[in-house]
């Protein structure tokens, strides 16, 4: 049996040297920061709630509140290590994953394989499965201002039983 599960994330973008800009676990040398609760890492959050979506889980705010404090600057990996084990425990296991990142600023083709190759790590599964795409809204909307960025993910699982 196969379950699909979309999952979305925003974050606001700002110029911060003092914060890192890290996209799905790969920091991206720039002037940019995401702001956040936690690390901000909107792709690992949006592959996350794409996870727990495909297991009918509800999403990561139900698990990492970001009203409580003991969350605050938390490596987004930890947010992704307790959605394997949720999947684990469902008896699933990650097949593939799709993302497009939308984003004016910084540019991210440079940087994609190397997302995919720290993806790959994090996720245990191989990088022929991982696509992550990146592309603008035309200067559309506050991501098109440069005020933010988004991420669409879609996950298949597959049961193990």
């Amino acid at each position: 049996m196969y379950r699909i599960g979309n999952g979305i994330d925003f974050h606001k973008l700002e110029i911060n040297s003092e914060r890192p800009f890290i996209l799905g676990g790969f920091v991206i040398p720039t002037e940019y920061s995401l702001v956040g609760h936690s690390d901000a890492d909107v792709l690992l959050h949006a592959i996350a709630d794409s996870i727990l979506g495909a297991l009918a889980l509800g999403d990561i705010g139900e698990y990492f509140p970001d009203t409580d404090p003991k969350w605050k600057n938390m490596n987004s990996k930890l947010i992704i290590e307790k959605t394997l084990k949720l999947m684990h425990e469902n008896n699933y296991g990650l097949i593939n994953i799709d993302s497009t990142i939308l984003a004016e600023k910084p540019k991210l083709s440079p940087y994609r394989l190397d997302i995919r190759k720290t993806l790959s790590n994090i996720l245990n599964i191989p990088i022929e499965n991982i696509s992550v795409k990146a592309t603008t809204t035309e200067k559309m909307g506050f991501i098109g201002r440069g005020e933010g960025i988004g991420v669409f993910t879609t996950s298949l699982l597959g049961s193990k039983v």
